[in-house]
């Protein structure tokens, strides 16, 4: 009673599933991946066990057909599940049972798999894929696939309603200060928007989590320096550096330079604290 994509980035670096339902905490219990694996999204019967088997034997090198057959084959419920993979090749599979509650279907294609159950139609489907393939200039993998849930949501979605969405992404060493694999995990569990709501949440994901682009730091010389520690100080704190740490915008920093957007909060900031 769900709809999901599993995808592969085009330089094959990065695996991510989004999802989203009208059961609390979706994120709990269909998405998984690994950058030495792949990824899957397990749901309408959920079987958790396929997640850490699905994974196991992604990485012992079974491709993603293989892996889908043998989980299901071996599942006495499988005709109630529904299951899509994406392997380290970018190779999809997906399986939709035959009990699956309708609307239930997949589409799969080189490194993508959209599958849904319990939804109003195959739009939502379609809807996804034609999100994902439109959606190749947005910067993050994350984006493009919380576009494509969002596309989903607005052509009909979850049949029964809307209450929880989650976005999943791996990549090696691409986590928080490349000390871990997950680049993004972010699950939104009740909420009457959660799609809406979880753009939100991998907006400030971005802002604070992330490294920003090259393209978006400028150096800060003298000039700037010397603004950006009046403005600091005018907000509370002694130097540009307290407010940016008070704030959570480390990794907005790198050496000597900073990202633009940063100062541009604040400047905000001390605008709604004038000078005493």
């Amino acid at each position: 009673m769900t709809f999901s994509i599993v995808t592969r980035s085009p330089d094959g670096r990065t695996w991510g599933v989004a999802v989203a339902s009208k059961f609390l905490s979706v994120g709990a219990f269909v998405p998984a991946a690994s950058p030495s694996a792949g990824a899957l999204a397990t749901q309408a019967d959920v079987n958790l066990t396929y997640r850490p088997r699905g994974l196991a034997l992604l990485a012992d090198g079974t491709g993603a057909d293989e892996s889908v057959r043998r989980l299901v084959d071996a599942d006495p419920r499988g005709s109630h599940r529904q299951l899509g993979v994406v392997d380290r090749l970018g190779e999809a599979a997906a399986h939709t049972g035959s009990d699956c509650i309708g609307w239930a279907g997949h589409r799969t294609e080189h490194g993508l798999s959209v599958q849904g159950n319990c939804l109003v139609g195959a739009e939502v489907v379609d809807a996804m894929v034609a999100s994902w393939h439109g959606s190749a200039s947005l910067p993050h993998l994350s984006d493009r696939l919380v576009a494509a849930l969002r596309a989903g949501d607005r052509a009909g979605g979850d049949a029964r309603g809307r209450q929880s969405a989650a976005v999943l992404v791996v990549r090696d060493k691409g986590g928080f200060m490349e000390m871990s694999d997950v680049v993004a995990d972010l699950r939104v569990d009740d909420h009457p928007s959660p799609t809406d709501e979880l753009d939100r949440l991998l907006r400030l994901h971005h802002l604070y989590l992330e490294r920003p682009d090259d393209s978006d730091l400028i150096p800060i010389d003298p000039v700037l320096r010397a603004e950006c520690d009046r403005l600091a100080t005018q907000c509370g704190h002694r130097t540009l550096e307290e407010w940016v740490g008070t704030n959570n915008y480390e990794m907005r920093m790198v050496e000597d330079r900073i990202d633009h957007a940063v100062v541009d909060l604040l400047r905000g900031q001390a605008r709604a604290r004038p000078p005493s």
